[in-house]
């Protein structure tokens, strides 16, 4: 076992003070040492013979490595270019061919067609006699047959002979389309009526005496006949190019497999994806040819002109591939070879040339050794190794001077964090780094609670925190100190007003952090409140005062013109002098805050009401038409008038007289839209009290009395 010692040093910065210089408390703990092999194999890690060695294999292996793939890459590109041309010249060959192949079909078809008269089509033996003529055709058909102009099959000649068996093909697309539009054709691949089996048909029409009298038809197994056979390699089990012929709608005529004729392309696992793309470019039939790229081969395509057929030609990558990847792991074993006998070369060379390093870092292990002078132990060397142990030797000289001036440091540092009477705290990236006495006190906090914490804890909402940063950027860019108010909150959820004034510690770098100073501003703050409160207010009512009225009036009447509409009410307590002279003016101020109360009671939240003195009021009625202030004065007057206000066992009440006064255009001033409201009181007042009257010349909806 060993023990491990750890200094700290002890700064009462939050907390009980502590008098005298900063405390250093040694921490003592043990541990298990590692193992011998432990203790090698990381001093290996960490040679830098190793780490020289590790880091020029790395580059010498990535550089052959890369070499050898790019290169290999290329011929892998060059080697599929040479396919995709390949391909498609041979899958074009084979169409064309092909193509070539149906014309003779059809060709033949039509000599045959031309020589049936009417009187072979009425004697069945005699159109037997001449099908069997026909050698020619029978070798290239699987069957050829006739059928009549009513869709009834003549004569059938197979290879087992002729018969006439009782079909009817009226239905056959092919017929219908034969005998409609009088031209040959080549069916889809079908199923045969006779056995089952797959296969297409070419038909010709037939022309006697200048009557359509049917149709001559020939028909291929696609299974067994010679004209798809050698082009899809029947029964053949080569792997290395797949080979099919599909109709234009990428049903298959022709596989190596037999028992995918007929069905979708995509039921050959080879040649889905590229399927999937020729449907995508609109299923061309091209006899140029063109090539469908997969990521595991090479697939072309050649249109056959006249049937529309499709040849594919699918040839796998990997087979394609093989030889330029062998090449490839062949080269990557000989550049490993070489890589390892340059790095085991590389590591003699490094370990030779740096061994006076060893001494130098035993000494440099012992640099806060303090038992060891600073300026002795090191070793003598030239070259770099020689300038680099002058330079660690003056690092130890200076280091024990810095040390000597740091310790002083700290204990001035804790002292003034100790005593100074405003917190003080600095910050860096948002979060207190360090905190002073004082700045705890304010905010009932230990040291351990604040350090490393987000700056948002003590701000009294998180909003606060993100408004003040804009106005704290804008100080600092301008290169002056911010300074301002703030509400900031407690450990105990208390509120206060601090004065906050910051400063950066380097106005060129941000990372630097930032030095604030904190005093608790909050009996101020609240006796500045009270002050700005009651010069506009009424004290006795809490209503605005004269000079706030003055002020709303002007900003509404210089607003723009949607704020213009807005109405002044002026209001006059009517036979409020008796209520002070029978019940006294303590009856008479009760009665003014009865009065305030109705006044807040009927007019909106961002009305202003207002006592202008004595027991005259006053409302601003903003963003409100001329009629709707009518109303609320209105309601204004039936508040007052319904007041019951129980004074000495007595019941004391009053009434109002109100003038309305909107803002048109033509009130030329403030003075002269509140002499208009004046006058229409007064004519309330005139007119019997208790009522409400519009200033103005008397129009429709504009000057309403009530009472």
């Amino acid at each position: 076992m060993c023990q491990l010692s750890i200094y700290t040093l002890h700064s009462p910065v939050c907390g009980q003070p502590q008098p005298g210089p900063p405390a250093w408390h040694l921490h003592v703990a043990s541990t298990r040492p590692p193992a011998s092999w432990q203790i090698r194999l990381r001093r290996l890690a960490q040679s830098l013979t190793v780490r020289i060695t590790v880091g020029a294999a790395l580059a010498l292996g990535l550089g052959i490595g890369a070499s050898t793939l790019i290169l290999v890459r290329q011929a892998e590109r060059d080697t599929l270019s040479a396919v995709h041309d390949r391909e498609l010249a041979e899958v074009v060959r084979t169409a064309t061919d092909l193509s070539r192949r149906v014309v003779n079909l059809q060709r033949s078809l039509q000599l045959t067609a031309q020589q049936i008269d009417a009187a072979q089509l009425t004697d069945r033996a005699a159109l037997g006699r001449f099908l069997v003529s026909q050698a020619v055709l029978r070798d290239m058909f699987s069957m050829v047959y006739v059928v009549g102009a009513d869709g009834r099959m003549q004569m059938l000649m197979q290879a087992s002979g002729l018969s006439a068996p009782d079909v009817d093909l009226s239905d056959r697309p092919y017929f219908q389309r034969s005998m409609s539009e009088r031209r040959p054709l080549v069916s889809p691949a079908m199923p045969s009526r006779l056995n089952g089996e797959p296969l297409v048909v070419f038909s010709h029409p037939l022309v006697v005496d200048g009557q359509w009298a049917g149709v001559l038809v020939g028909a291929m197994d696609l299974r067994r006949h010679s004209l798809l056979a050698p082009v899809v390699d029947l029964g053949s089990n080569n792997d290395e190019a797949l080979r099919v012929v599909t109709d234009a709608e990428g049903r298959i005529l022709a596989h190596p497999d037999a028992s995918l004729v007929r069905m979708p392309l995509s039921a050959e696992p080879r040649l889905a994806g590229a399927a999937q793309r020729w449907r995508e470019a609109g299923s061309p039939v091209e006899p140029a040819g063109l090539v469908l790229t997969r990521e595991v081969g090479v697939v072309s395509v050649g249109g056959v002109a006249g049937p529309d057929w499709v040849v594919w030609r699918a040839v796998d990558r990997a087979r394609l591939l093989e030889p330029l990847h062998a090449a490839r792991r062949h080269a990557l074993l000989w550049a490993a070879a070489l890589v390892l006998a340059s790095s085991l070369l590389l590591f003699l060379t490094t370990w030779w040339q740096l061994r006076p390093l060893d001494s130098l870092g035993r000494r440099a292990e012992n640099l806060f050794d303090a038992n060891l002078a600073a300026d002795q132990g090191w070793p003598v060397a030239g070259g770099e190794i020689g300038r680099l142990s002058r330079v660690l030797r003056r690092v130890g000289i200076e280091r024990v001077r810095l040390e000597r001036a740091n310790n002083a440091l700290l204990q001035q540092l804790g002292s003034v964090m100790q005593h100074a009477p405003a917190g003080i705290t600095l910050t860096r990236n948002g979060h207190f780094e360090l905190v002073s006495h004082e700045f705890c006190r304010l905010l009932g906090r230990a040291e351990a609670e604040l350090l490393g914490q987000s700056a948002t804890m003590i701000y009294d909402s998180h909003h606060d925190y993100e408004a003040l940063g804009p106005k704290v950027g804008r100080a600092f860019a301008a290169g002056e100190a911010f300074v301002g108010e703030v509400r900031m909150r407690r450990a105990n959820g208390e509120r206060f007003w601090a004065h906050l004034r910051g400063r950066p510690v380097d106005g060129t770098n941000t990372q630097a952090g930032t030095i604030w100073t904190v005093t608790d501003v909050t009996e101020q703050v609240t006796k500045r409140e009270q002050l700005e409160w009651t010069a506009q207010h009424d004290v006795l009512t809490g209503l605005a005062n004269r000079s706030v009225l003055q002020q709303r009036l002007q900003r509404c009447f210089e607003g723009p013109p949607d704020s213009r509409q807005a109405a002044v009410v002026m209001i006059d307590l009517d036979h409020f002098k008796p209520i002070n002279d029978r019940a006294g003016h303590a009856a008479g101020d009760a009665m003014l805050q009865a009065v305030a109360a109705a006044l807040r009671s009927r007019v909106r939240t961002h009305d202003l009401a207002v006592r202008l003195g004595g027991d005259e009021f006053a409302l601003l009625l903003e963003r409100c038409p001329h009629e709707v202030a009518m109303n609320i004065a209105s309601a204004v007057r039936a508040a007052i008038s319904d007041i019951d206000l129980d004074w000495g066992g007595q019941k004391l009440g009053l009434s109002a007289s109100l003038g309305v006064a909107s803002l048109g255009p033509e009130v030329a001033s403030v003075s002269a839209w509140l002499k208009a409201a004046d006058e229409a009181c007064y004519e309330a007042k005139a007119a019997g009290r208790n009522r409400v009257m519009a200033s103005g010349p008397p129009r429709p909806g504009l000057r309403v009395v009530t009472g």
